[in-house]
């Protein structure tokens, strides 16, 4: 008899993010799309929204619906949450309702200090979450938390977390580290106001002090490694839809090695099969780079060391490893799956 499949609501389908993980899920063998909300969009076809989803078989007759009516079917499995930014806290209660797990894909709960929470996320400070959120980064949480609600980190947050971590976790660098992140316009979400004539052929700052991400990566950092990260972020916006690279500048603390900080990212990662350490790059094209990574499920990470400096790169798709094939990794991992199943590989170029 044929295993029961995942049923799955994907709450907040028709952005950027929604959309991503459907196209994951119409291809995963073991998931049935049983609910998809979307509340200006209700009651249009996935291919009308989704022009790129339009053909394929699955996709035919699944039209959008509002929240509301998630409460009229059976609990689903997993409810992904793509909601903008401040959406989620509000429509949380009906989702829990509904669903026996939550993955959060939107940066509502993944911060736990107070504070930080009130300045970057004023809605979710006035609807605070009945049950906490587990923070849950697959390669380094270890086991798939047993909260039913699990946030997943940001794009440009695992990005630099990836970057980073193996230089903490064997304590190899001061504290102070000097982060530039790049991303690419799908970032910014369906709703952004940025005109293309702007982005276009144009490279630009996006933020220079106070990006929402770095409390992200300094709580991630001391909640993997138990060190405090004296971290400065600044932002920058490419004229590319999706990707993001992270170069990020650290200083050896004395006595470690280049073998020392080689070692270090290799004991990290070794079995992850979504984060590929480069080996020794010595030519530009052989570090990473977003035509390497954008279309699949993976980061790539490298590092260069000389003089006691290191810089760390790392480069990932913000819509998949950054946000929807994270999430479908979570799945996987919570109902015991291959944590690759359905998710690709290999990149898509030129």
């Amino acid at each position: 008899m044929a295993e029961p499949k995942i049923r799955v609501g994907v709450i907040g389908a028709s952005g950027y993010t929604g959309g991503e993980v459907m196209r994951l899920l119409l291809e995963h063998p073991h998931v049935e799309l049983a609910f998809l909300s979307a509340e200006r969009s209700a009651g249009a076809t996935v291919g009308s929204v989704h022009p790129w989803l339009r053909n394929h078989p699955k996709a035919a007759g699944l039209k959008f619906r509002p929240l509301a009516e998630f409460a009229q079917i059976d609990p689903v499995d997993i409810a992904f949450g793509c909601l903008p930014t401040g959406a989620l806290p509000e429509q949380l209660p009906l989702i829990a309702a509904c669903a026996k797990r939550v993955l959060n894909l939107g940066g509502d709960f993944r911060l736990r200090d107070t504070e930080e929470v009130r300045r970057h996320y004023p809605k979710t400070a006035a609807h605070p979450p009945h049950e906490e959120f587990s923070y849950f980064v697959p390669e380094l949480s270890g086991a798939v938390p047993e909260s039913r609600f699990i946030s997943l980190p940001g794009c440009m947050a695992v990005t630099t977390i990836y970057a980073l971590y193996p230089l903490f976790a064997e304590s190899l660098v001061a504290d102070r580290v000097v982060v530039d992140a790049k991303t690419g316009s799908t970032g910014g979400g369906r709703g952004g106001d940025e005109s293309p004539a702007e982005r276009s052929g144009n490279f630009r700052v996006h933020k220079l002090h106070g990006h929402r991400h770095a409390p992200e990566v300094e709580q991630a950092i001391a909640d993997f490694t138990g060190a405090t990260v004296d971290l400065r972020f600044s932002t920058h916006s490419l004229d590319v839809s999706r990707g993001i690279m992270v170069s990020a500048y650290s200083e050896l603390r004395d006595g470690v090695t280049p073998l020392d900080v080689k070692r270090a990212y290799a004991k990290a990662y070794v079995g992850k099969p979504f984060v590929k350490v480069r080996p020794a790059p010595k030519a530009p094209q052989e570090f990473p780079m977003l035509k390497a990574v954008v279309g699949s499920n993976v980061a790539e990470v490298a590092i260069a060391v000389r003089d006691g400096q290191c810089v760390a790169v790392a480069a990932l798709d913000n819509l998949l490893k950054g946000a929807a094939g994270q999430a479908v990794q979570a799945m996987n991992l919570i109902h015991g799956l291959d944590e690759t199943a359905g998710l690709p590989t290999t990149a898509v170029s030129p």
